[in-house]
């Protein structure tokens, strides 16, 4: 079994979600905002902003894999599952656990801004500039780390670790 590390604690990783949670609710007062979250990995940090979001929010996600051998990116992103519901003239956040090299996010944004949303926003929980090969960077983002393969709150390795309540590194 790995020996995890704790790179951010539980204690600040709620504090930062609550703090965008509170941003959000603010810059959107009087709308209905409509979150979509990037499976698997965005699920644990969507649920707990939209939990703390005090506006209406509306929920939908897509799945896409870019990950070839699990801890790289293989560059070719592919579309596994698609929205259930039309974003034309909503309010929309597309939430990800994290922005690591881009390719995933620009092509997810390329096609969601093609559908003609009232606002478009990218928010994510982790930030991963310098391994940025595309030129986008989020709206929003709770914590910029550095170049560390991380794990829990919804971050994976080979399917494990998802459920730590902190952001994690593993140890060698």
């Amino acid at each position: 079994m790995e020996k995890i590390g704790v790179l951010i604690s539980e204690e600040k990783v709620n504090a930062k979600i609550v703090e965008m949670a509170e941003k959000i609710s603010r810059e959107y007062e009087g709308k209905t905002v409509h979150l979509i979250g990037v499976l698997k990995g965005s699920v644990f940090f969507m649920c707990e902003l939209a939990k703390r979001i005090t506006i209406p929010v509306t929920l939908d996600f897509m799945s896409v894999s870019s990950y070839g051998n699990g801890t790289t990116s293989s560059g070719v992103v592919k579309l596994i599952k698609d929205l259930d519901e039309s974003i034309e003239g909503r309010e929309v956040i597309l939430v990800e656990d994290i922005m690591d090299s881009g390719r995933t996010l620009s092509y997810l944004v390329k096609i969601l801004k093609e559908r003609h949303p009232a606002s478009f926003k990218v928010i994510t929980l982790l930030d991963k500039p310098s391994r940025r090969v595309v030129d986008i960077e989020p709206d929003m983002t709770c914590f910029e780390i550095p170049d560390r393969f991380v794990v829990g709150y919804g971050l994976d390795c080979a399917q494990k670790y998802r459920n730590l309540p902190y952001i994690g590194v593993i140890e060698e």
